[in-house]
Protein backbone atom coordinates (compact mmCIF):
# COMPACT_ATOMS: atom_id res chain seq x y z
CA UNK A 1 0.00 0.00 0.00
CA UNK A 2 1.21 3.50 -0.85
CA UNK A 3 0.90 6.56 1.40
CA UNK A 4 1.90 9.88 -0.13
CA UNK A 5 2.61 13.23 1.48
CA UNK A 6 2.35 16.77 0.22
CA UNK A 7 5.30 18.95 1.21
CA UNK A 8 4.24 22.56 1.84
CA UNK A 9 2.04 22.83 4.91
CA UNK A 10 2.33 19.11 5.68
CA UNK A 11 5.96 18.03 5.94
CA UNK A 12 7.53 21.46 5.32
CA UNK A 13 6.11 24.00 7.77
CA UNK A 14 6.62 27.49 9.10
CA UNK A 15 8.76 27.22 12.27
CA UNK A 16 6.99 30.24 13.74
CA UNK A 17 3.64 28.38 13.76
CA UNK A 18 4.69 24.74 14.10
CA UNK A 19 7.03 22.63 16.16
CA UNK A 20 9.81 21.40 13.91
CA UNK A 21 12.40 18.67 13.74
CA UNK A 22 15.93 19.65 14.75
CA UNK A 23 17.18 21.97 11.96
CA UNK A 24 20.11 20.81 9.89
CA UNK A 25 23.53 22.07 10.90
CA UNK A 26 25.46 24.69 9.01
CA UNK A 27 26.07 24.71 6.04
CA UNK A 28 23.24 22.29 5.17
CA UNK A 29 20.63 24.56 6.74
CA UNK A 30 21.61 27.11 4.07
CA UNK A 31 21.27 24.62 1.19
CA UNK A 32 17.97 23.32 2.59
CA UNK A 33 16.00 26.21 4.12
CA UNK A 34 12.76 24.21 4.50
CA UNK A 35 11.88 23.02 8.01
CA UNK A 36 10.30 19.64 8.77
CA UNK A 37 7.24 19.33 10.96
CA UNK A 38 8.03 17.66 14.26
CA UNK A 39 7.19 13.96 14.08
CA UNK A 40 7.87 13.61 10.34
CA UNK A 41 10.97 11.44 10.66
CA UNK A 42 9.47 9.00 13.19
CA UNK A 43 6.21 8.77 11.24
CA UNK A 44 7.90 7.86 7.98
CA UNK A 45 10.07 5.27 9.71
CA UNK A 46 6.98 3.77 11.41
CA UNK A 47 5.14 3.55 8.09
CA UNK A 48 8.12 1.91 6.39
CA UNK A 49 8.51 -0.54 9.29
CA UNK A 50 4.87 -1.51 8.68
CA UNK A 51 5.79 -2.20 5.01
CA UNK A 52 4.01 0.82 3.54
CA UNK A 53 5.53 2.48 0.50
CA UNK A 54 5.98 6.15 1.34
CA UNK A 55 5.99 8.73 -1.44
CA UNK A 56 6.08 12.49 -1.81
CA UNK A 57 3.36 13.88 -4.08
CA UNK A 58 3.63 17.64 -4.30
CA UNK A 59 2.52 20.28 -6.77
CA UNK A 60 5.74 22.11 -5.91
CA UNK A 61 8.34 22.34 -8.66
CA UNK A 62 11.23 21.69 -6.29
CA UNK A 63 13.74 19.39 -7.88
CA UNK A 64 13.68 15.75 -6.91
CA UNK A 65 17.35 16.08 -6.01
CA UNK A 66 16.52 18.80 -3.46
CA UNK A 67 13.73 16.73 -1.88
CA UNK A 68 15.90 13.61 -1.68
CA UNK A 69 18.77 15.70 -0.32
CA UNK A 70 17.01 17.34 2.59
CA UNK A 71 15.41 14.06 3.71
CA UNK A 72 18.69 12.17 3.29
CA UNK A 73 20.12 14.32 6.09
CA UNK A 74 17.28 13.09 8.32
CA UNK A 75 17.86 9.45 7.27
CA UNK A 76 14.53 9.33 5.43
CA UNK A 77 14.23 7.66 2.03
CA UNK A 78 11.08 7.90 -0.06
CA UNK A 79 10.05 5.16 -2.42
CA UNK A 80 9.03 7.68 -5.08
CA UNK A 81 8.83 11.44 -5.52
CA UNK A 82 6.26 13.10 -7.75
CA UNK A 83 6.73 16.85 -8.08
CA UNK A 84 4.83 19.36 -10.20
CA UNK A 85 7.06 18.73 -13.22
CA UNK A 86 6.53 14.98 -13.14
CA UNK A 87 2.77 15.35 -12.52
CA UNK A 88 2.48 17.68 -15.52
CA UNK A 89 4.44 15.27 -17.71
CA UNK A 90 2.75 12.03 -16.64
CA UNK A 91 -0.77 13.02 -15.57
CA UNK A 92 -1.69 16.29 -17.26
CA UNK A 93 0.26 15.54 -20.45
CA UNK A 94 -1.29 17.31 -23.44
CA UNK A 95 -4.85 17.35 -22.11
CA UNK A 96 -6.68 20.57 -22.81
CA UNK A 97 -8.88 20.23 -19.73
CA UNK A 98 -6.87 21.12 -16.63
CA UNK A 99 -6.77 18.21 -14.19
CA UNK A 100 -6.31 18.66 -10.42
CA UNK A 101 -2.83 19.51 -9.16
CA UNK A 102 -2.71 16.02 -7.62
CA UNK A 103 -4.38 12.83 -8.79
CA UNK A 104 -3.17 10.09 -6.40
CA UNK A 105 -5.35 7.36 -7.90
CA UNK A 106 -3.45 7.73 -11.18
CA UNK A 107 -0.44 6.32 -9.31
CA UNK A 108 -2.49 3.78 -7.27
CA UNK A 109 -1.81 5.72 -4.07
CA UNK A 110 -4.09 4.43 -1.32
CA UNK A 111 -3.90 7.45 0.98
CA UNK A 112 -2.67 10.97 0.33
CA UNK A 113 -1.87 13.41 3.14
CA UNK A 114 -2.44 17.07 2.28
CA UNK A 115 -3.28 20.41 3.87
CA UNK A 116 -5.45 21.92 1.15
CA UNK A 117 -9.24 21.93 1.18
CA UNK A 118 -9.28 21.84 -2.64
CA UNK A 119 -7.39 18.54 -2.62
CA UNK A 120 -10.02 17.14 -0.21
CA UNK A 121 -12.78 18.22 -2.59
CA UNK A 122 -10.90 16.77 -5.56
CA UNK A 123 -10.62 13.50 -3.64
CA UNK A 124 -14.42 13.34 -3.43
CA UNK A 125 -14.82 14.29 -7.09
CA UNK A 126 -12.10 12.07 -8.55
CA UNK A 127 -12.34 9.18 -6.09
CA UNK A 128 -9.12 9.18 -4.08
CA UNK A 129 -8.57 9.10 -0.32
CA UNK A 130 -7.16 12.17 1.40
CA UNK A 131 -6.45 12.89 5.04
CA UNK A 132 -6.24 16.60 5.70
CA UNK A 133 -3.50 17.72 8.07
CA UNK A 134 -3.43 21.48 8.26
CA UNK A 135 -3.33 22.97 11.74
CA UNK A 136 -0.56 22.59 14.30
CA UNK A 137 -1.49 19.36 16.08
CA UNK A 138 0.86 17.39 18.34
CA UNK A 139 -1.08 14.21 17.43
CA UNK A 140 -0.92 14.69 13.66
CA UNK A 141 1.57 11.85 13.06
CA UNK A 142 -0.44 9.34 15.10
CA UNK A 143 -3.62 10.31 13.20
CA UNK A 144 -1.85 9.74 9.88
CA UNK A 145 -0.45 6.40 11.04
CA UNK A 146 -3.83 5.18 12.31
CA UNK A 147 -5.57 6.25 9.09
CA UNK A 148 -2.98 4.38 7.01
CA UNK A 149 -3.58 1.23 9.10
CA UNK A 150 -7.36 1.66 8.72
CA UNK A 151 -7.15 2.05 4.94
CA UNK A 152 -4.87 -0.98 4.65
CA UNK A 153 -7.42 -3.07 6.56
CA UNK A 154 -10.19 -1.88 4.24
CA UNK A 155 -8.11 -2.71 1.17
CA UNK A 156 -7.12 -6.13 2.53
CA UNK A 157 -10.79 -7.00 3.18
CA UNK A 158 -11.55 -6.23 -0.44
CA UNK A 159 -9.03 -8.79 -1.74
Amino acid sequence: MIVSFDLDGVLFVDPVKYEIEQPLRYPFNRFYPDRLRKGTVDLIHRLKNEKFQVWVYTSSYRRERYIKGIFWHYHVRFDKIINGTRHDREVQRNRKQRLPSKLPNYYRISLHIDDEETVMKNGQTYGFRVLRVSEPDPLWAEKVFQEAIRIREIENRGK
